[in-house]
């Protein structure tokens, strides 16, 4: 698997609010996981052009990260701002 219990616990460590390893609630520590799986399934999709179900999947993260990020730039555009920069996402 490419996500192990330790690479998640870093990357709630690193993104999330309460820099602990267990904050996997927030959402910037979600928006960092999303980006982490969507980053991965973007190389395998340049491999394997034709996996569609991949593609799917791709497109539903893609879709959940978007409205968590409209969610935190409704609730705090400094949030919203950090984790853009952070992750150096476009928009």
């Amino acid at each position: 698997m490419y996500l192990t219990k330790e690479k998640k616990e870093e990357i709630f460590e690193n993104h999330g609010r309460l820099k602990a390893k267990t904050d996997s609630g927030s959402a910037e520590s979600q928006i960092a996981l999303f980006t982490h799986r969507i980053n991965h399934l973007t190389q395998h999709l340049k491999m394997h052009k034709k996996d569609h179900s991949t593609r799917l999947g791709l497109l539903r993260l893609v879709g959940k990260r978007r409205s968590l990020l409209n969610y935190l730039m409704d609730k705090d555009i400094e949030r919203y701002r950090a984790i853009i920069k952070e992750l150096n996402l476009r928009k």
